[in-house]
């Protein structure tokens, strides 16, 4: 599985095609799907580019990329950025329209909760683990077995070379207990292009977008979401060193 990650926190000046209005998401799935995405992550924006739950908000992109895109999963992201965990989960309560899968961050306060209520609308949760101390906790959680699939996020800094190192520290704790077809891995800026390398290696789901990265692996700015999607599922397809 190859996930297209459109437009995170970005801004257009950031990046001139990161997709913020339904329309855009719209254009930027179809394009990244036509391409070789075969799941969309999403970030909803408000009418000012601000990053929301608001059931109006949510209903507008999740329509808009489901009809440029039918059969294709189409997930989106429940992040504390976007609002209190209070906020958060009653705009949940009131969607009216669900994406298919959410991904809810276990260090943020709240988390418990809102998987629960995302799992009781029948949102299937893919759980963010930043750390391997995240990692570890949620393993205890009694919710564990409900979510569908982990993500496990590298960060922006370290070297490409320290890649494997990270990957596996994060992986090993999940050893006999998540399957492998159960875990995306991604990276975000310098460890992006390896972390997605090194998920096609061990087996892992992964995921490429301007929300992770702006360039290629030549270092050269990618043109938009299509572009970084095309050139990912050829380096998927290499062996790793």
């Amino acid at each position: 599985m190859l996930q297209a990650c459109l437009n995170g926190s970005l801004t257009p000046a950031e990046h001139s095609t990161v997709p913020i209005t339904p329309r855009d998401l719209a254009v930027a799935a179809a394009d990244a799907v036509a391409a070789g995405a075969t799941d969309l992550h999403l970030h909803p924006r408000d009418s000012m580019g601000g990053e929301t739950l608001e059931p109006a908000a949510v209903a507008d992109a999740i329509i808009a990329v489901t009809t440029a895109v039918p059969g294709t999963p189409v997930g989106i992201t429940t992040g504390a950025w976007t609002g209190s965990p209070t906020q958060r989960l009653d705009w949940v309560r009131h969607w009216t329209t669900l994406p298919d899968h959410a991904s809810v961050n276990w260090h943020e306060d709240g988390a418990h909760q809102m998987a629960e209520l995302l799992l009781e609308r029948g949102v299937e949760v893919d759980v963010g683990l930043w750390s391997a101390a995240a990692v570890t906790r949620w393993l205890g959680s009694p919710l564990r077995d409900r979510c569908s699939r982990v993500l496990l996020e590298l960060p922006d800094g370290p070297e490409a070379d320290q890649v494997r190192g990270l990957a596996e520290a994060m992986l090993a704790p999940l050893q006999g207990s998540v399957p492998v077809g159960r875990v995306l891995l991604h990276g975000e800026g310098s460890t992006a292009w390896e972390a997605l390398e090194y998920a096609g290696w061990a087996g892992l789901q992964t995921r490429v977008g301007l929300e992770d990265v702006l360039v290629l692996p030549d270092g050269s700015a990618a043109a938009d979401n299509a572009a970084l999607v095309r050139v990912a599922r050829g380096v998927l397809w290499q062996g790793y060193p």
